[in-house]
């Protein structure tokens, strides 16, 4: 293999730069380009129109699922796009337009949970030194706001949810900084006790009561900041015919039951990870992520990108919409609402190759899943997808009143994760569906948390 023996050599030389300059302002083209871009920046000056006109927002299946909703300043793009998808079978069946569920309820649980997973992880790794990865990768960021679709099951399945008038948004829900900065550095502070009660060899009764102290403030921190979770609610409405509608005495669970009734074990992730590491057709983990200990975990089966889009257009042929993973700063245009590999030339605006597959960005940490959203539309041409109608959740004032267009090239490249129902899985992929996982380190790119 080769290599430098001495970094001295590798250094840069005043020729080097010389010979840079010189090739530089040799190009007849390179003062216009440096004003424009130093004026305009490289997104601006790169960008091609062509993709305006190409992503016009009409489609062959296009679903009617309203007002977009609005995750403001919080990463929970993941949760928004998950209770959507809910939400609008729930407006369909009871006639509500722009109903919305609580996306404050969740948020609690999924905070109060991830605490304590935090605090299990930190007594199993409570035996390796503070330098080793796994240890630095739990402090860096003991809990955020982003997630994934089978977080937001556990949520569920444990607490049920709530509609939005029972638990509106508050000021830390909205805007979650404040309250992400003050959760950490409690996690943290309460990681330093659990070591050193491990280190010092406190008794597990000891462990568990200090840990039951500790979750006790995080309750109360959420408490203040979120508001205090409803066990009991009446949901009082007028449907879209004028009726007026009051149902008494539910709970969190008897609402998601009597109101959304999905069985979440029909519901799976599937997703698109052409990297040599993961063979497609096989189940994956990633090693502590969660949130609810004991309840569902993370599991993906891995497929082609044609297996993945087919799927998604089965699902969108019933009716239903669809919940997906991106990485969503990639070539996109977030005020028109496009994500197109057109919406940008950087390579002929550069003159330079910045070409990756794939799985080359995969690898290489040039792209992950950063944002969930909802499918809710896909023209076909010919029985091929051309481009994707996108419910986002960032208001109405991006996009075509807060819907996107994708494209199906931009959905190659970019897009990592469906949920569909099992039952449109053929019968080979339902079988490698229900196969045992295999375990991911938890630095993978297929462990990233949707957030954006």
């Amino acid at each position: 293999m080769t290599h430098l023996s001495n970094t001295n050599d590798a250094a840069i030389s005043s020729e080097q730069i010389d010979r840079y300059q010189t090739l530089f302002n040799a190009r007849k083209d390179a003062k216009v380009v440096e004003r424009a871009v130093s004026h305009q920046g490289i997104l601006a000056t790169s960008a091609d129109f062509k993709a305006d006109t190409d992503m016009t927002p009409v489609f062959s299946i296009d679903l009617d699922t309203g007002k977009v909703a609005n995750q403001k300043q919080s990463g929970r793009c993941w949760m928004f796009a998950a209770l959507n998808t809910m939400r609008h079978h729930l407006a369909d069946l009871f006639k509500l337009t722009d109903f919305e569920l609580s996306q404050n309820y969740t948020f609690f649980w999924d905070k109060f949970e991830k605490s304590n997973y935090f605090y299990q992880n930190v007594l199993n790794t409570a035996d390796q030194p503070l330098d080793s990865r796994k240890v630095a990768f739990l402090m860096t960021t003991p809990q955020q706001d982003g997630g994934q679709w089978d977080m937001l099951c556990a949520i569920i399945e444990k607490y049920g949810i709530v509609p939005k008038s029972v638990m509106p948004e508050t000021y830390s829900s909205s805007k979650s900084s404040e309250l992400n900065s003050t959760l950490n550095k409690k996690l943290r502070k309460d990681a330093v006790t659990l070591r050193q009660l491990v280190a010092t060899g406190a008794t597990s009764d000891e462990i568990a009561s200090a840990r039951d102290k500790m979750l006790g403030e995080v309750y109360r921190l959420l408490c203040y900041t979120l508001g205090e979770p409803a066990q009991t609610f009446d949901f009082e409405y007028r449907d879209d015919d004028h009726q007026y509608h009051i149902d008494r005495n539910l709970t969190p669970k008897t609402f998601y039951d009597k109101y959304v009734g999905w069985n979440l074990d029909d519901y799976v992730s599937i997703i698109n990870a052409p990297t040599d590491d993961k063979p497609y057709n096989k189940t994956y983990t990633i090693e502590m992520l969660g949130n609810v200990l004991g309840g569902r975990e993370v599991k993906h089966l891995n497929v082609t990108m044609a297996d993945f889009k087919q799927l998604a257009i089965k699902q969108l042929q019933d009716g239903q919409s669809v919940w997906f993973g991106c990485d969503v700063g990639q070539s996109s245009d977030r005020q028109k609402g496009i994500m197109s590999l057109d919406a940008y030339d950087k390579n002929a605006l550069l003159d330079m190759d910045l070409s990756m597959t794939k799985a080359q960005r995969l690898d290489y940490a040039e792209s992950l899943m950063t944002h969930a959203m909802v499918i809710t539309g896909v023209d076909l041409v010919d029985g091929k997808p051309t481009k994707w109608k996108v419910e986002n959740s960032w208001g109405e004032k991006v996009g075509t009143k807060g819907y996107f267009v994708m494209s199906d090239r931009w959905m190659d490249e970019y897009c990592y994760q469906v949920v569909v129902n099992k039952k449109y899985l053929s019968d080979a992929q339902r079988q490698a569906q229900a196969e045992a996982p295999t375990t991911l380190l938890p630095w993978d790119p297929m462990g990233a948390l949707a957030s954006n």
